[in-house]
């Protein structure tokens, strides 16, 4: 499901839980996501948490290199570090950009 966010998108750790049939797993798509092997190929950065934040504080993906990812993809964080859902969020698989 994470590998279908568009380039310039992100989506919350819940949206990718619902999507997948199961609403009540947000944490368990983070640790999943935690998971992945450095140089993936699965957009991992493109999903934050539901305040529009970044949330993470895995060593390999850090924070920093997290919204770093995000800004090169010309996603614009506010002065108190949120994305602004109206702008970015993914509307999912069958929702369009």
């Amino acid at each position: 499901m994470v590998a279908q966010i568009p380039y310039g998108k992100v989506a919350t750790y819940g949206q990718i839980a619902l999507y997948l049939g199961h609403p009540r797993a947000a944490r368990t798509v983070g640790w999943a996501l935690h998971a992945l092997r450095e140089g993936t190929e699965i957009p991992w950065h493109r999903v934050i948490n539901s305040q529009g934040r970044v949330s993470t504080s895995y060593l390999t993906h850090s924070a920093d290199l997290q919204s770093a990812m995000l800004e090169e993809e010309g996603i614009v964080f506010d002065e108190r570090g949120v994305v602004d859902f109206a702008l970015y969020r993914w509307e999912g698989p069958t929702g369009g950009g």
